[in-house]
C-alpha cells in the first residue's frame, strides 16, 4: 500500500503552516524565559524590565540602557537583507533614537534572534564582534542603501525615520545596533541555565530548584506586565532568590512551598468526618479552629508528598520524624492527663475529660512547634509541618496513636468515638 500524501493534502498542509501561530506562541512564552537567562548572566545590578520600550530593557549602572528585540523562529530560519523582523525592530529603535536626543541618548540596540544571519547578508556587520572599521562603503552607508532597493509598504516608516537623521547620526544610530544569532531555543535555556548557573546546588536538586526560581520569575513577569509603574527587577534579585530557593535543598533543610496553599475544594468544617476533625469535635473546639486544623493538615500532607515525590526525605526519615512527635505527646499526655484527672474515676465528668484534652491539644497547636527537637530537620521552621503532622497521627486507623480526649480510645473501640 502507497503511504504518499496526496498532492492535495500537501497543499492543505502548507497552507496550513503559513497561518500556523506556533513559532508566534513559542515567541510569547521564550521572552520571561530568555530575560532568566540574561537576568543569571548580566551583572548584579543591572535592571530588567519586559515590555517597556523594546521586548526586553536591560539598564547598567552607568545608565546604559539596551533595548533587546526577541525572535524565536523556526528551526533553519535566516535573516537576510530585507528580514522584516530585523527592520521591525530598526523601527522600534528609530522611534526611541529619536524621542531622546538622538546622538545624546543612552541607547544601545540588541536583537537576539534564534535564526543565523545569512552569509553574505550587509546583516554581518552588526553581528557581535564584527570588525567594521574598515567597512567599505561605511555600515549606515549599506543601511541605507539596503532600504531603498526595498518596495516593501512594512519598510516605509523606517525609510522616513532613517532619512531624517543626518549622516552623522546615521553613522552613530547603526553603531549602535548588534545582532546576536543563533541563541539557545526555548527547550534549550534550562538546561543551560542548570549546568552554567547552578553548579553549587547537587546535581538531584537542579530540576527542583529551576522549576521553584522561574516560577517566582513569571510571577514577577505577570506583576510587571499588569502594572505599568512595576519596578525594574535587579539582577541581584534574581541571584538572592536562586541562594534562598537553593537553600532550601541542603542537608538541614527542606522546601517549604504550601504555606499559603489551600485545598481546591472548600474546606466544609461541618461535614468533614475524618477521624482526626472528629476528635477536634469531641472537644468542642470552635468552627475556625477546627478549619485551622484541617488546612494544618492539608498543608502537611501535600508537603510530605512533594519531599516523597522528589526524594527529598531518606528512607524511614518520616517514621522516625512521627516517632519522635508521638513520643514527645507520649510525655505532655500524661504530665496533662495525671494533673487534670487526679479525681477519683466516679467523681470524673465529661467537662473535666474535654478540658484535659483541651489542654493537650493547645500544647500541640501552639507550644510543640516551639520545640527544637520537634523540628523534621534544624531549619525547618514552617508551624503547619508540626501542627499538620500531628493531625496526621491523629487520623491514623484503626488505633491513631496521637490522641486528645482522654477516653478517645475506649469511644473508638466501642463505635461511639466513630462520628457525632
Amino acid at each position: 500500500m502507497s503511504s504518499a500524501i496526496p498532492d492535495s493534502q500537501q497543499g492543505q498542509k502548507a497552507a496550513a503552516d503559513r497561518y500556523s501561530a506556533r513559532e508566534q506562541g513559542l515567541g510569547y512564552i521564550f521572552q520571561p524565559r530568555f530575560a532568566l537567562f540574561q537576568a543569571l548572566d548580566l551583572p548584579e545590578d543591572t535592571a530588567i524590565l519586559i515590555e517597556k520600550e523594546d521586548d526586553l530593557d536591560f539598564e547598567d549602572a552607568s545608565g546604559i540602557k539596551t533595548l533587546a528585540s526577541l525572535k524565536h523562529k523556526a528551526v533553519g530560519d535566516r535573516l537576510n537583507d530585507l528580514s522584516i523582523d530585523f527592520w521591525k525592530s530598526v523601527n522600534i529603535w528609530l522611534t526611541r533614537y529619536n524621542a531622546n536626543g538622538r546622538i545624546e541618548s543612552n541607547f544601545q540596540f540588541f536583537l537576539f534572534t534564534t535564526s543565523t544571519v545569512a552569509p553574505g547578508s550587509f546583516l554581518e556587520f552588526f553581528l557581535h564582534g564584527a570588525d567594521t572599521t574598515n567597512a567599505l562603503p561605511s555600515v549606515w552607508e549599506v543601511t541605507d542603501a539596503t532600504l531603498h532597493t526595498s518596495e516593501s509598504k512594512a519598510l516605509g516608516n523606517v525609510k522616513v525615520l532613517f532619512s531624517s537623521l543626518s549622516d552623522a547620526e546615521k553613522e552613530d544610530f547603526v553603531s549602535r545596533i548588534t545582532i546576536v544569532d543563533d541563541i539557545p531555543r526555548i527547550q534549550d535555556l534550562p538546561a543551560l541555565i542548570k549546568d552554567q548557573k547552578m553548579r553549587a546546588i547537587r546535581l538531584e536538586h537542579r530540576d527542583a530548584v529551576f522549576e521553584r526560581l522561574e516560577g517566582w520569575w513569571n510571577d514577577l513577569v505577570i506583576q510587571m506586565l499588569c502594572d505599568s509603574d512595576f519596578d525594574p527587577i535587579c539582577g541581584s534579585d534574581v541571584s538572592e532568590k536562586l541562594h534562598a530557593f537553593s537553600e532550601e535543598y541542603r542537608a538541614d533543610n527542606l522546601p517549604i512551598t504550601f504555606e499559603d496553599a489551600e485545598p481546591e475544594a472548600p474546606i466544609e468544617v461541618a461535614a468533614d468526618n475524618r477521624l482526626f476533625v472528629v476528635q477536634l469535635r469531641h472537644l468542642q473546639l470552635s468552627q475556625g479552629r477546627i478549619r485551622s486544623a484541617i488546612l494544618d493538615y492539608y498543608q502537611a500532607f501535600e508537603q510530605r508528598s512533594v519531599w516523597a515525590r522528589q526524594r527529598l526525605t531518606g528512607a524511614g526519615e518520616i517514621e522516625a520524624y512521627e516517632e519522635r512527635l508521638t513520643r514527645e505527646w507520649k510525655r505532655h499526655r500524661d504530665i496533662i492527663f495525671d494533673d487534670a484527672l487526679e479525681v477519683v474515676e466516679e467523681d470524673r465528668s465529661e467537662s473535666g475529660f474535654v478540658a484535659a484534652g483541651k489542654k493537650l491539644y493547645t500544647w500541640a497547636e501552639v507550644d510543640a512547634q516551639k520545640l527544637e527537637h520537634l523540628k523534621i530537620r534544624a531549619r525547618v521552621t514552617a508551624p503547619y509541618v508540626v501542627r499538620g503532622s500531628y493531625q496526621i497521627l491523629a487520623n491514623k486507623r484503626p488505633t491513631p496513636p496521637v490522641y486528645w480526649h482522654p477516653q478517645l480510645l475506649d469511644r473508638l473501640t466501642d463505635g461511639s468515638g466513630e462520628s457525632e
